[in-house]
């Protein structure tokens, strides 16, 4: 055997390993599912998480729509001999379209919070939302909210707040600002507020 016959013989299992290795590489049978199995699951959570910020940011302005309707009923003297449970149903009509509402709610797992009142002064009306505590998560504190809407001339607001519970993992950290006592953080609290002197009406 000459020297050239030997190098040839040297060089084929050299060339074998090399021709595996390439089929090796350029091999692709499984990696788009494998891909997919991973990029899925945040893609779809990212998804799920975009819908539901807009989804809540559709039923804030609902709500806001709605407290301004009310506003104006109150202001003009359309509701005048309404009571609060009948005030209530027709709000509850106003973001039946997106928000669940109920004309009676569990006083422990309350959603809608209305707030109808009338001030000696427009400096007298509250500008914050009252809280049990000083706490970042700190619930909601109802015990001042009534219903008592002034006459002619009088200074109201008509001020609600929603309990909007948010279900994605991915949101729920970011967007949710109140807690019951002994909870993690679920809701995110909409308010809604309107500030007006009622029009002299008979």
């Amino acid at each position: 055997m000459n020297v050239d016959d030997q190098t040839s013989t040297t060089r084929q299992p050299t060339r074998r390993a090399r021709g595996l290795f390439a089929r090796f590489r350029k091999s692709s049978d499984g990696t788009a599912a494998i891909e997919f199995a991973l990029l899925a699951f945040p893609f779809f959570l990212l998804i799920f998480a975009t819908i539901e910020a807009f989804i809540a940011f559709a039923g804030e302005q609902l709500l806001e729509n709605a407290v301004d309707t009310m506003a104006r009923q109150v202001r003009t003297g359309q509701i005048k001999n309404l009571t609060e449970e009948e005030f209530r149903t027709r709000f509850c009509a106003e973001i039946s379209l997106m928000i669940t509402c109920a004309e009676e709610e569990d006083p422990n797992d309350q959603k809608l919070y209305l707030d109808v009142r009338e001030f000696a002064s427009f400096d007298a009306i509250p500008n914050y939302i009252p809280k049990v505590s000083n706490d970042q998560f700190a619930d909601l504190d109802p015990r001042g909210f009534g219903y008592s809407p002034g006459g002619p001339k009088s200074i109201n607001i008509v001020r609600a707040y929603y309990r909007w519970e948010v279900m994605t993992d991915l949101v729920r950290p970011f967007i949710t600002n109140i807690r019951k006592e002994g909870e993690m953080p679920r809701d995110f609290l909409m308010v809604a507020t309107a500030a007006f002197r009622n029009e002299n009406y008979p």
